[in-house]
């Protein structure tokens, strides 16, 4: 399917004129230490198999615009999903009031790029609506035939293409397209009065075709069925402080929450990170690098540019085990005297854009993973997680493992359920005693959420060990 937004598509296909967009811009951010018109069109679609049925199938389509001027501290935000030229002369109106009694000059935009990491095309048209009913109910079927122990299996396809254009004052226009699917297959495994569910995704910003090949969904099948089958037989996990071997690719969810979040901008400039006014100290042991990255092409935190029009980077965050640098977007980077590093972000055209992470990531280290659980006398190996909570002023979290087992003088043993982990973010870096040689990314499947906003985020590392973490477990 050809894109529907060609390169005057807000110009051409509403009744936006150019020219007095950039007029109504340029006088609403006269005057304003920052500001942008950020336009934007998407569409998205979703299909959930489940109970041996197609239960939902929808397509939606969304357009409009927020326009931000900033003064400070204080930022002045209107938006409409209403592409005229009279509702943006009252957004235009609207944002004005933060400059009352202010008088400022507007930062200079961001730096350009010849970067491109997708192209204008939408990839969502391959694959026709029978085509993908067909995916999920054979999805299905390959479940239930699997084992007889199958007795619930979910499935579910979704996919969505945007395009966005950032308007700086003087005209300048920056432009975006943003692709991003994710297959999900959840299957649930009982026997006699106990069942239990494992499940499996992957995404990317790219097409269907490389998630519905038979090996590739097959692939997600046969891990869930196997997560599912491994909490049937799972113990009742332990209490107490013990050694922790985290698994790699997904487990970076951890390092995302606990550490990521403390790392970004806005929380160090209020000082409210446990983090903040650290930079060049010693926040975790040596060996530990800490990278966020979003410009590596295909992963679901990655983009060409930000949601204010800043090139995407790779920034390090803690180098060997020293505090290098924060996420910032405009703002925060403008008032921290720092320069913004591509981490502007927003969930949609009806959200203000703040510091937010990509791909965030530890990179590997020299051991193998055999030779670091071979080194735990008694503890844990969390392989998967479901989430957790963090205090981001702290820094404490509470994880619970998906997938986790006993390990005891060196040999991986029973699975166990209701595994939870308990500490702080700046104490767990400084007790990773051993890094893995096999660092991965996640699947494709993360979801970071933050001042009620949702954007899709990478996360990855290496197995580790955790030298003393506090496990809660239950009998239940």
């Amino acid at each position: 399917m050809s894109s529907p937004m060609s390169d005057s598509y807000f110009f051409s296909r509403t009744d936006l004129d150019r020219n007095r967009t950039e007029g109504l811009v340029n006088d609403a951010l006269k005057g304003a230490d920052d500001g942008e018109l950020f336009l934007e069109y998407a569409q998205s679609e979703a299909f959930v198999f489940d109970d041996n049925r197609l239960k939902t199938a929808s397509f939606n389509v969304d357009q409009g615009f927020g326009l931000r001027a900033v003064c400070g501290e204080s930022t002045g935000y209107a938006h409409a999903s209403e592409l005229t030229q009279a509702a943006l002369k009252r957004a235009s109106d609207a944002v004005q009031a933060v400059k009352t009694g202010k008088d400022g000059e507007v930062a200079d935009g961001p730096a350009g790029t010849n970067a491109r990491l997708y192209p204008d095309e939408n990839p969502l048209g391959g694959m026709d609506f029978a085509a993908k009913t067909k995916l999920l109910e054979e999805i299905n079927d390959y479940a239930r035939s699997k084992d007889s122990r199958v007795r619930q299996v979910s499935a579910s396809l979704a996919g969505e293409w945007s395009a966005i254009e950032i308007m700086r004052p003087g005209g300048e226009v920056i432009r975006d397209f943003r692709p991003l699917v994710r297959l999900n297959v959840s299957v649930t495994a009982g026997e006699g009065d106990r069942q239990e569910s494992g499940s499996y995704g992957a995404g990317g910003r790219e097409g269907y075709a490389a998630f519905v090949t038979p090996d590739a969904w097959k692939g997600q099948v046969d891990e869930a069925l196997r997560m599912a089958l491994v909490n049937l037989e799972a113990e009742p996990a332990p209490a107490g402080e013990m050694d922790v071997v985290l698994g790699s690719g997904w487990t970076g969810i951890l390092l995302h929450e606990a550490v990521g979040h403390g790392l970004e901008g806005d929380f160090n400039r209020k000082q409210t990170s446990a983090f903040a006014g650290r930079m060049g100290e010693r926040v975790a042991a040596p060996g530990v690098t800490v990278v966020d990255d979003g410009t590596i092409e295909g992963r679901r935190g990655s983009l060409t540019v930000d949601d204010e029009g800043t090139p995407t980077s790779r920034t390090v965050l803690i180098e060997d085990g020293i505090l290098k640098g924060y996420l910032q977007d405009r703002l925060n980077a403008r008032l921290m005297g720092v320069d913004a590093t591509g981490n502007g972000r927003r969930e949609s055209f009806a959200h203000q854009p703040m510091p937010r992470m990509t791909n965030t990531f530890m990179l590997g280290g020299d051991h193998h993973p055999d030779e670091i659980l071979a080194s735990v006398k008694d503890g844990i190996y969390a392989v998967n997680f479901s989430g957790g909570q963090v205090d981001i002023t702290s820094g404490k979290f509470v994880f619970n493992c998906t997938e986790a087992y006993r390990v005891q003088n060196g040999k991986v043993g029973a699975p166990l359920k209701n595994v939870a982990l308990i500490g702080d973010g700046p104490t767990v870096m400084t007790k990773v005693s051993m890094i893995g040689n096999d660092f991965a990314l996640d699947p494709g499947i993360g979801v970071c959420g933050k001042a009620g906003q949702g954007v899709p985020v990478g996360v990855g590392q290496p197995t580790i060990k955790i030298a003393g973490l506090t496990v809660g477990g239950a009998a239940a």
